[in-house]
């Protein structure tokens, strides 16, 4: 959530920073602005909405000087609502910042800065950032000993950039927390920052991911860090960024791709009788006795399907626990235990922590991502890239897909390693593996029946996914997917729990999306199916074998493995949640109030 962009050098200042925000909407955002540095004169310009809001305002006022500085965010509101005023940049009497994450002593230092005179405009927490280094300017008449007692003063997470007419030639930046990059332009005096890699790729080669607690004060002459922990590196030249091909929303187009991208995620991975990860030390699996998994959302729904094959195929005890919960539980941490965490991102904030307690308990540790360079990779002691491509729609769809095939084969790499699993077992599940990109694959039939379906549940008071063992995650994904892009009522549940409370619910307005493999547990599905019936709620069943009793039938393909069934039915969930949002008329790949990459608690 929240992206941050800036710039020095003589080129069009404004467009850089309108195209690289745009490379950063995806993450969500909720108001937008700017702010360009020309001499001792800033121009501010701030928007709530789309881009497009903050790009007609720079157009109606026919900007005329050339400016050689500017800094841009998009802002995902945590303090304060969704207003011009909230939004970044954020003004002192002659300064402008822009700041991810969030400052946690920001009352005591308000206060603080209240008491000195400091008049305060916006309700976020961010403003006390300015008028603390103004503050301490004031003092020192220094810009840079005023701008590192600021930064010695904040607690939290903050990824700062600054500009001052004090410094009029000088961005003053700092990473703790939250991601922030800065590159040398391809053009002589050029330094460019971003919060990821996309508004980068095409203007600059040399990079420095920035490590926590590094910052700097950059120019067109020099770039001086004000510690030594930090080091150059190339940026990818390859500019994936998706396009929508002639899909009609960047999660339509995702939601296709699956088959292709888990087929990358496999390359070089599987072999005969063996899975391979070159990536990860042949020592991580020595001494370990249990698995434990952090993650949040979706990423959690792909770690709890995971436990099941940990413990089914690798014989090996695996706890799930949601990031946010585990921080604050006091939980009890053994080195015989791999701590793993899964992120699309590798920046959610919770997560992140929670792999920091791990570290710092002396785990060995594993991080399971899209990003790579990002928070989570540069601390986990190892890392297996999903290799996902960069996922614009704020919903995760191939992420899962990736998250999950990942973790399987993992599974798989851990039976073999503690020799837990026969040659034939082993064969067998590196076969259906080898399938996976066929089950993903989007049948024109099966999407035409969810579109048509999706008429049938725009209304009613719920939905209820359902299914049993590795289904029952997935029933959670699917409840989670639709509440995310159609802001409809959904939750997903463990089949034979119905009868423990939940089918109190049941009515005609109660709609059951049934998930009913033919080679898991079909009977145990059919009968708690069969009770939500008898109480006449509306029941969708996605199934290979057909049933009778259903209102509403999507049939898979029969297969002879239950995960080969288990991501037909991820993409029939899918594809049904978004064209009920469709039919809704929602924004599918920026639903309200949701962003990509939650770099906050």
């Amino acid at each position: 959530m929240c992206g941050i962009v800036g710039y020095i050098g003589k080129n069009d200042t404004t467009k850089f920073l309108l195209d690289g925000l745009k490379e950063l909407e995806y993450r969500g955002y909720d108001s937008a602005g700017i702010a360009l540095l020309n001499c001792d004169k800033i121009d501010v310009f701030k928007a709530i909405g789309k881009l497009d809001n903050l790009k007609n305002k720079i157009d109606s006022a026919k900007l005329s000087p050339s400016y050689d500085i500017g800094i841009g965010h998009t802002r995902w509101a945590t303090h304060g609502k969704p207003t011009e005023l909230n939004a970044h940049p954020h003004l002192g009497e002659y300064s402008y910042v822009v700041h991810n994450g969030i400052i946690e002593n920001y009352k005591e230092l308000k206060d603080e800065l209240i008491a000195k005179g400091h008049n305060f405009v916006s309700q976020t927490d961010t403003e006390v950032i300015v008028h603390l280094f103004e503050s301490y300017n004031n003092e020192f008449e220094n810009c840079e000993e005023a701008f590192k007692t600021t930064i010695s003063r904040l607690e939290g997470a903050f990824s700062i950039l600054l500009i001052s007419k004090a410094a009029p030639e000088k961005i003053f930046f700092f990473k703790h927390g939250s991601p922030l990059i800065i590159a040398k332009g391809n053009e002589d005096g050029e330094v460019l920052f971003a919060s990821s890699d996309a508004p980068l790729i095409g203007l600059a080669n040399d990079v420095v991911y920035l490590e926590d607690g590094v910052g700097g004060i950059a120019s067109s002459n020099e770039i001086v860090f004000l510690n030594d922990n930090y080091s150059w590196s190339t940026l990818p030249t390859s500019k994936q960024f998706a396009q929508k091909d002639g899909f009609r929303f960047f999660m339509e187009k995702e939601i296709y791709e699956q088959s292709d991208v888990v087929s990358d995620c496999m390359l070089g991975r599987l072999k005969d009788e063996e899975i391979l990860f070159d990536e990860i030390d042949k020592s991580l699996i020595d001494g370990i006795n249990e698995i434990k998994i952090c993650a949040c959302g979706t990423s959690y729904h792909a770690g709890l399907t995971s436990s099941y094959l940990f413990e089914r195929l690798a014989k090996v005890k695996c706890n799930v626990e949601i990031a946010s919960e585990f921080r604050y539980k006091e939980p009890l941490l053994t080195k015989d235990t791999l701590f793993i965490v899964i992120s699309q991102s590798g920046e959610t904030a919770d997560t992140l922590e929670a792999l920091k307690m791990a570290k710092n308990a002396g785990l060995k540790s594993l991080v399971i991502c899209n990003v790579d360079n990002s928070s989570m990779t540069r601390t986990a002691n190892n890392t297996i890239l999903t290799r996902a491509g960069i996922e614009k729609g704020v919903a995760s769809t191939k992420a899962f897909s990736t998250q999950t095939v990942v973790l399987w084969m993992l599974a798989l790499y851990f039976a073999k390693a503690k020799n837990v699993i026969s040659k034939e077992k082993l064969q067998s599940e590196i076969h259906a593996l080898r399938e996976v990109p066929k089950s993903l694959k989007v049948l024109d039939k099966v999407h035409e029946k969810a579109r048509r379906l999706s008429k049938r549940y725009l209304h009613g008071h719920g939905f209820f996914f359902i299914g049993r063992d590795v289904f029952f995650p997935l029933a959670l994904e699917g409840a989670l997917k639709l509440k995310e892009i159609s802001y409809l009522h959904a939750e997903g549940y463990p089949a034979g729990e119905m009868k423990h409370g939940p089918i109190a619910l049941a009515d005609p307005e109660l709609f059951t999306i049934a998930l009913m493999p033919e080679n898991l547990l079909y009977d145990k599905i059919k009968s708690n199916v069969e009770e939500l019936s008898a109480r006449d709620s509306t029941i969708c069943a996605i199934s290979p074998l057909d049933f009778e009793l259903a209102d509403d039938f999507i049939k898979t393909c029969k297969t002879d493995h239950y995960m080969l069934e288990f991501f037909e039915m991820l993409v029939v969930l899918q594809l049904l949640s978004m064209e009920i949002s469709i039919r809704l008329g929602n924004d599918v790949d920026m639903p309200r109030n949701l962003a990509k990459s939650v770099t906050v608690e």
